[in-house]
């Protein structure tokens, strides 16, 4: 079996880490592709290789796989631990991982990911505080209801994952968990995510819509990034 996963650039693609992060902390072997967002005509480049024109996608021999739910998914049924072994906090993950993947717009569009800066913290309205609240109850519950460290219970898995970048954004605004910070600070130190980081911190990509994103969430008050 020989995985191929395709993705984006380390500061900004979410959606990319997401299945990057879940196969290496699995040990899920797979060689890895970078594919920059560098021009507005992405799309078109991506399409030869992506029937959606975006990333992440995973290449399983003369099969391709795309969007990052339908790539864990896929895994899912060819290994074990990427959903929780306990029944409970399996429905659990199920749910939260399909939340995060159909949610959160607000977030998304107003703390746009950028693992290599720290923005000044915004002061939400009322579409992203609704976000942040809900984000903070899904940690805390799960927290508390299976036990941690993880928030599927003992072992990481997707629902970590889908999650992770939600952690940079974290970091990033300064955004308030509540007591989901102790799961933000595991994650962030996750080997993976430490060579996630690192790689980010080294790329020289720069995307002119990213960047201008990056510009409208707020004042930058430090940048790492190469």
């Amino acid at each position: 079996m020989a995985y191929t996963l395709i993705t984006a650039n380390r500061n900004y693609s979410s959606w990319s880490l997401r299945p990057w992060l879940l196969m290496r902390a699995l040990g899920i072997a797979f060689e890895d592709r970078i594919e920059p967002f560098t021009q507005p005509t992405n799309y078109d480049t991506f399409r030869a290789f992506s029937p959606t024109g975006q990333v992440p996608v995973l290449l399983d021999g003369d099969r391709t796989v795309w969007d990052s739910l339908g790539i864990v998914l896929y895994l899912a049924e060819r290994h074990e631990g990427v959903w929780p072994a306990d029944d409970a906090a399996r429905a659990f993950a199920q749910c939260a991982v399909a939340e995060m993947h159909g949610g959160f717009f607000s977030l998304r569009a107003e703390c746009t990911m950028n693992v290599g800066v720290r923005v000044e913290p915004p002061q939400p309205g009322p579409a992203l505080a609704r976000d942040l609240a809900r984000v903070r109850e899904l940690f805390e519950l799960a927290l508390e209801r299976f036990g941690g460290p993880w928030l599927g219970g003992e072992a990481f898995t997707v629902l970590d994952a889908f999650y992770a970048p939600v952690a940079f954004r974290v970091r990033t605004y300064g955004l308030d968990v509540g007591q989901g910070q102790a799961w933000v600070t595991r994650v962030i130190d996750h080997p993976a995510m430490r060579a996630w980081e690192a790689a980010a911190l080294a790329e020289e990509w720069r995307e002119a819509g990213h960047e201008e994103e990056l510009a409208a969430a707020g004042r930058i008050v430090a940048d790492y990034r190469s």
